[in-house]
């Protein structure tokens, strides 16, 4: 009996195979970028009177935080390493595009490389003779990182059963710390910094129930559900908070101006109003 229960399960395993083969999985197709709490706002900044020349050599994870988990060492990180991309693309985005010019430099040698070759094949094989214009500079580089991942910051959970019937709900809540600093090329002075956080949440959901079907037979029935908050994208809202900051610091120093010069106090007293006297 039991050998034929496994050949039936083997010859279905196989049936089921040979009927998906060659076929594409239904999955969702590929999407931009979810916008985040932060995004609109960045987007919908006012103009500056003229963009600003930046570069960004690099945005390191500073943390050394590897993925939390209870059961066994994880050697994944607990944040993305790709962190100074997210922040090159929130800069090309801040005011639609009107606040930063970004110079490239994390891909420096690429670009150093490729400018070379142009240039000794034009001259070898007779090509155009207009030399290549200089490489754009920056007045100013942003530096920084991710200096903070703090797990299990907060947690907790609640449930009930009775006679075998009942569910629980656990949450567990991590944060992650951005530091973000403009430095002047021309002086090396570090002109403003800021420094943002974000919440990570994470919650499952369970219920289940058992009952008797016979004195000796048990049913149990469990189900579930999980969600935890996207980590790569707690970083880049926390960028893009630090990126919205410096502009607000910069202007309200004098630093550099919008193009509409009186909507200098409204745009500090807003920023202030929403993200510093709310959190008192």
């Amino acid at each position: 009996m039991i050998r034929q229960i496994c050949a039936a399960f083997l010859a279905a395993t196989t049936l089921a195979g040979c009927a998906t083969t060659g076929q594409v999985l239904n999955t969702p197709r590929a999407a931009l970028i979810t916008d985040t709490k932060t995004t609109s706002t960045l987007r919908d900044l006012p103009a500056p009177r003229q963009p600003l020349d930046v570069a960004v050599y690099e945005f390191p994870d500073l943390t050394g935080q590897a993925k939390p988990n209870e059961s066994f060492a994880e050697y994944s990180r607990a944040v993305t390493q790709g962190a100074a991309a997210v922040l090159v693309d929130v800069l090309t985005t801040a005011g639609q595009g009107r606040w930063f010019r970004v110079a490239e430099r994390t891909g420096l040698q690429n670009l150093v490389q490729e400018r070379t070759l142009i240039e000794n094949t034009n001259r070898s094989y007779g090509g155009s003779s207009r030399p290549l214009p200089p490489v754009r500079f920056a007045g100013l580089i942003f530096e920084g990182g991710i200096v903070g991942y703090d797990s299990d910051e907060m947690t907790g959970g609640a449930g009930a059963k009775f006679f075998g019937i009942g569910g629980d709900t656990q949450y567990r809540s991590d944060v992650v710390t951005i530091n973000l600093r403009a430095v002047s090329v021309e002086s090396g002075e570090v002109l403003v910094s800021t420094t943002t956080t974000k919440q990570i949440y994470s919650f499952l959901t369970r219920a289940g129930a058992y009952v008797f079907t016979d004195p000796d037979r048990l049913l149990e029935i469990e189900a579930g559900f999980s969600r935890n908050d996207p980590a790569q994208l707690a970083v880049r809202e926390a960028i893009e908070l630090a990126v919205y900051s410096l502009i607000v610091k910069g202007v309200s120093a004098g630093l550099w101006d919008l193009k509409d010069a009186s909507a200098e106090a409204q745009f500090v007293a807003s920023f202030q109003q929403a993200y510093v006297v709310a959190q008192q």
